[in-house]
């Protein structure tokens, strides 16, 4: 009976056992350990296909808020076949990370399939590109908008050895872009340069990264960003008003219609977060910029709202949406000593 009992019990060990490798396999950041593909190889072999999608974080977070989360979400259920890459300057701190044991938007994230969690080591990522004398020179403390200028810098560079499409940790994706080689229209005549994606080495990008350096000029928001972007297209192009929703074509490039990333301009942002009589279809658009940067008043969709949002949020990024904002809500408002009922 007692050598029955010792046997029943290995097995138990040696199944949870198999069960938590499993797990560690899987997860990505299990136990808050830093995840593969640190290593410049293992992100070699993964950005080796040109067809991920890609985030960037420059602060030194890792714990992404509700909408970066849905962001990633959405993006890897829009292209569950593609890796999405989420590039974190905050990854290379292994001592944030192991104090970090609560971290419910990166255990989400890294649960799915396709995303992988990468740290951003802007050194190496400039080495062989014109940024790389540019960031070996510059005092980052003394830059007024470092952590946007970084990231436009770090966007140029990854695209450009890679190739893929980058995403700003605002946009929602909704359905698959068809485009390789493509410009995300914030106006007519004005590209942005929060969504673009091109095949390895174009030289669109390469003159981007030259002209960075060439035209530094940090005290002038978007100056490296979007402008930039807007600069080069226009070297490379001669630049037409849209017409109704067709896009541009400029040598291999797409510049795409406003209404495919920004159905709402910037200005009406508010919006998002408003309820609508009849919610639009966005039909013609691929993604939806939030435009997180306006949202001063730190507005996140609320359970039960009906906003423009909170619907989004419930239909591209549901488990963002049941974990980060039904679940947190039903926390927050749970009365002291009530217990979990």
């Amino acid at each position: 009976m007692l050598k029955e009992l010792h046997l029943s019990v290995s097995l138990v060990l040696v199944f949870a056992c198999g069960l938590l490798y499993k797990l560690t396999l899987r997860s990505h950041c299990f136990f808050a350990c830093l995840p593969p593909f640190s290593s410049l190889g293992g992100l070699e072999d993964l950005l080796s296909n040109g067809r991920s999608i890609v985030f960037i974080e420059t602060s030194e977070r890792v714990e992404p808020p509700p909408l970066v989360s849905c962001a990633v979400e959405s993006a890897a259920k829009i292209y569950p076949a593609r890796p999405v890459i989420f590039f974190m300057k905050g990854l290379s701190n292994t001592t944030q990370l192991a104090s970090n044991t609560s971290s419910p938007a990166f255990s989400l994230l890294s649960a799915i399939e396709n995303v992988f969690f990468v740290p951003l080591n802007m050194k190496k990522l400039f080495e062989d590109t014109p940024l790389f004398s540019w960031y070996t020179k510059i005092n980052s403390s003394a830059e007024k908008y470092w952590l946007h200028v970084s990231s436009d810098a770090s966007r140029l560079a990854i695209i450009w050895k890679y190739g893929g499409i980058y995403m700003d940790t605002d946009v929602i994706s909704i359905r698959p872009i068809p485009e390789k080689n493509f410009l995300a229209a914030q106006g007519s005549r004005y590209s942005s340069n929060g969504v673009f994606g091109f095949l390895p080495h174009h030289p669109f990008l390469w003159g981007c990264m030259e002209n960075f350096v060439e035209r530094y000029n940090s005290h002038i928001w978007g100056n490296q960003g979007p402008n930039l972007m807007t600069r080069m297209l226009r070297l490379w192009c001669r630049l037409e008003d849209f017409q109704e929703l067709d896009d541009l074509k400029c040598l291999n490039i797409s510049f795409l219609h406003p209404q495919r990333f920004y159905p709402i301009p910037y200005p009406e942002w508010r919006r998002y977060y408003q309820v609508w009589g009849t919610e639009p279809s966005f039909n013609a658009s691929y993604a939806l910029h939030l435009w997180n940067f306006m949202n001063k008043e730190g507005r996140t969709p609320v359970s039960g709202s009906n906003t423009l949002a909170e619907n989004l949020y419930r239909k591209h990024c549901p488990k963002t949406y049941r974990v980060l904002i039904q679940r947190a809500e039903g926390t927050a408002s749970r009365e002291p000593g009530t217990g979990n009922r």
